[in-house]
């Protein structure tokens, strides 16, 4: 049986191979190249992204300025826990309506999350960046503009964006 399949693969690879090596016929005007690495596919924009600029990674993000030495966070002086109302600091977790905690690139509200996307703007006492947020089963985009106020005492948060609180809300650092 080998015998017989010998003969027929070389009758095969003998049609295929356009029968000589006179390169004068139409199949020598096809060449192919070096194979090329294909470009990674973009991003898929998601609901969170719709409204945001598009995001780039925040180890690079550009328009980092000043000496915050944290370029991609959140500065370490902005980090903590904040509430709207002081009765809030003293609150047990769950109870805390208006805490908001910081740590390096996420914000954490009572019932939502905001994820850090992307640095506008950023120095040791402000920082203007892209949130991707999510809560009670929504994911939505916002910048943000946090500037500590007062000595570090207040934080002062403005929402920029279509669907931004209109006033900026004052935060009180809670002690711990």
């Amino acid at each position: 049986m080998a015998r017989l399949m010998l003969p027929a693969t070389l009758l095969l690879l003998a049609a295929c191979g356009g029968g000589g090596d006179d390169e004068s016929g139409p199949e020598a005007s096809t060449t192919i190249g070096a194979p090329q690495k294909a470009a990674p596919p973009a991003p898929r924009e998601t609901a969170v992204d719709a409204g945001l600029p598009k995001a780039t990674d925040v180890s690079a993000a550009p328009g980092v300025t000043g000496p915050n030495t944290d370029h991609g966070a959140i500065p370490s002086a902005i980090r903590g826990r904040w509430a709207l109302k002081a009765a809030d600091c003293q609150a047990r977790k769950g109870t805390d309506l208006t805490a908001l905690t910081i740590d390096a690139t996420n914000l954490r509200f009572y019932e939502s999350h905001g994820e850090l996307a992307r640095v506008r703007d950023s120095d040791a006492g402000r920082i203007v960046a892209d949130y991707r947020f999510s809560g009670e089963g929504v994911e939505w985009g916002r910048r943000m503009r946090l500037e500590l106020a007062d000595g570090g005492r207040t934080l002062v948060r403005r929402d920029e964006g279509e669907g931004a609180a209109s006033n900026a809300m004052r935060y009180t650092r809670c002690a711990g």
